[in-house]
């Protein structure tokens, strides 16, 4: 690279104009430099000696007491203070107001000692004040948060007084409860597991009271609370709302209590927390409703309010179809980082109508009924691919998201509750029932298949192609097949039920073909494999009720002993293999026989699994169908006879 040629000599730089710098010739004395240091060093001591006179000044301007200020202030005071009497020393101004004249050094006095009295005052509040930090510094943090945190109770309990409350709600006919208690079977040795199943509860309940009350799950390993983002990693007790209908169908009334008294002192809705719209709706509504309906306490009716009204921000979207998560003190609302373009996902959204009809019913607030109404309108007026419902709908544009269709996670529920709406509806909202047959029967053209071996299973529908792998969650889709088959169009029940027999079978070997006897969390159908799961992330049980649910479903139906004795298979493996001294957890690897533990005991295994075992191994008339319809968390919902009564918001037409 070339190198800049050196710069030509030149002289020294004249000096910037304006810029004075002293120079000195060859031999001539320094001092005169010494001198002007001097002087500069003079003038800078008088600046400093000036400002330092002139913010004395201005100290004694602001802070010495303005002796006509008081004056001032006393004669305001004493306008005030001093009774309208005319008397030699006063006098009245038109307006009536009373005019103390000068009273000389009487006066003064009296200002003197007012202003002595009020610089004691201010150094006595000065003196406190210090006393009262260095006594705060002293304390432990501990002793500290527990101050902050009873002035923060003292602030709520003043609001509370405040504050009225909530409306009374309107009173409302209760639909007829039946079979909630007893349900013992006649045969002895279905009672013995039946039994076993009310055992295993106990342990996961008194583990929960033990080791993590008031947490949403526990975590029986480190015998200590547990959450997930789903409820805002805020403490709400997920595991209690969850329990309390399988509690209470169990006959375990002291418990129940034990989770009713949580509920009314602890359970408080305005946090600030990000909760999961879907997850909070189908465990929290869905479980305090249930919980209400079997025992009649209002309170619990009163908290599903509360909590249903914090959710309905999540439906201010530009097309009213909601958002996943809702903030529930702020309302905003926003759709999960991973969704496809930022849509909301077809089960979250479409399993909201039994809990908000069941809302609208229990407090005349149309809003409920409309918000789902609006979202059944709105999908039916969509063009579907194939006649299947893609997984993601973005809610700003009311467009699809990417073409993939499951039976199984970010489906499911969608088919689930559209059947369920007809049923709770005593098969009154055909509209419902209509919607539930056409898209059954896309499903059964495009993704229900028969592999090599014989197996019937629920593929997945990615972008035209049909993927070979059912998951654990798709299973409750034999149950739904054998509960929907009574009212099938064109005398299809039969089939239908054979159906839900079939996926229940396939269900049962992707459980026997492992080591554990537990299913893994999918399983494919291709390469010489069936029912078996290929991925190590795939291989994991985390307490799932699905492929229980719909043996319970099957035995109700068909009374075939097989699915009683798949259950009891299934039963006795979650208590080899899940069971540990604080509770029940998952394990990693189903086809391990020393599988190590996730160390999460889920909410819905105390909601859905452990009930759904009772309720096999019962009879019949314990929650009898007719009566009652199960939400997707397993918490009964009861059928509305209406009659001629139309839900407010409603159309005639509409049911």
């Amino acid at each position: 690279a070339p190198v800049n040629p050196p710069l030509p000599c030149s002289p020294d730089p004249s000096p910037e104009p304006g810029r004075r710098i002293p120079t000195l010739s060859p031999g001539a004395s320094s001092f005169p430099h010494h001198r002007a240091t001097l002087r500069l060093s003079e003038k800078f001591i008088l600046l400093l000696i000036l400002s330092a006179f002139i913010t004395l000044c201005f100290g004694a301007f602001f802070f010495l007491p303005d002796n006509s200020k008081h004056k001032r202030f006393d004669l305001g005071l004493e306008d005030v203070l001093i009774p309208h009497i005319d008397s030699p020393k006063e006098g009245k101004h038109a307006s009536g107001q009373v005019v103390i004249h000068g009273q000389g050094g009487h006066d003064e006095h009296r200002h003197r000692e007012e202003e002595e009295s009020l610089r004691d005052k201010i150094r006595a509040d000065h003196e406190r004040a210090l006393q009262e930090a260095k006594e705060k510094l002293r304390k432990s943090r501990d002793e500290l948060r527990a101050e902050i945190q009873t002035e923060k109770n003292k602030v709520v309990e003043d609001l509370k007084k405040k504050d009225p409350g909530p409306k009374p709600l309107p009173p409302v006919p209760m639909p007829k409860v039946v079979g909630v208690s007893d349900g013992e079977p006649p045969e002895p040795d279905a009672k013995e597991k039946r039994d076993k199943i009310r055992e295993m509860m106990k342990h996961a309940w008194d583990s929960y009271r033990q080791y993590g009350w008031g947490h949403n799950e526990l975590k029986p390993l480190a015998k200590k609370g547990h959450s997930t983002n789903i409820f805002g990693n805020s403490q709400l007790g997920a595991t209690i709302v969850d329990a309390l209908d399988t509690l209470y169908i169990m006959g375990l009334h002291d418990e129940f209590k034990d989770g009713q008294e949580w509920i009314e002192q602890n359970l408080d809705f305005g946090v600030n927390a990000e909760v999961s719209v879907f997850e909070v709706n189908i465990r929290f509504i869905g479980g305090l409703l249930a919980a209400y309906y079997l025992s009649g306490q209002e309170v619990f009716k009163l908290k599903a309010v509360q909590l249903a009204e914090k959710l309905l921000p999540a439906f201010n979207t530009p097309t009213g179809i909601p958002w996943a998560m809702v903030n529930l003190k702020s309302g905003v609302g926003r759709n999960w980082g991973w969704a496809s373009a930022g849509s909301s996902i077809l089960a979250e959204f479409g399993t909201l109508h039994m809990e908000f009809v069941h809302l609208t019913y229990l407090t005349g607030n149309p809003a409920y009924y409309q918000k789902v109404m609006h979202i059944r309108k709105l999908l039916a007026k969509m063009d579907r691919p194939n006649g299947l419902y893609p997984n993601y709908l973005n809610p700003r544009t009311g467009r699809w998201g990417q073409h993939h269709t499951s039976v199984g996670g970010l489906g499911d529920s969608f088919y689930e509750y559209l059947l369920k709406a007809w049923l709770m509806s005593d098969k009154t909202d055909t509209e419902a029932r209509k919607t539930y047959d056409d898209a059954i029967e896309a499903i059964e053209r495009h993704l229900i298949r028969k592999s090599n071996g014989g197996l019937t299973f629920i593929g997945e529908w990615k972008n035209g192609h049909l993927e070979r792998k059912m998951g654990h969650l798709a299973c409750f889709a034999g149950g739904m097949f054998a509960l929907g088959a009574d009212g099938s169009p064109d005398d299809k029940a039969g089939h239908y039920l054979q159906l839900g027999a079939e996926i229940a079978h396939t269900c049962h070997e992707s459980y026997d073909r492992t080591v554990l006897k537990l299913g893994p969390e999918a399983f494919k159908f291709d390469s010489g494999l069936e029912a078996v799961a290929v991925r190590q992330n795939e291989k994991y049980y985390i307490l799932r009720p699905e492929v229980i649910e719909t043996y319970w479903y099957m035995w109700r139906f068909t009374h075939d002993p097989k699915y009683r004795q798949w259950g009891w298979e299934a039963a006795q493996a979650i208590d080899k293999y899940c069971r540990v001294s604080g509770g029940f957890s998952g394990v990693k690897d189903v086809y391990s026989s020393n599988p190590t533990y996730d160390d999460v005991q889920q909410s819905f295994f105390l909601a859905e699994t452990l009930k759904y075992l009772y309720l096999l191994f019962s009879s019949d008339d314990l929650m009898p169908l007719e009566n009652w319809v199960f939400n997707t968390e397993a918490h009964p919902l009861p059928v509305l006879h209406l009659g001629n009564i139309t839900l407010p918001g409603s159309e005639p037409a509409q049911r």
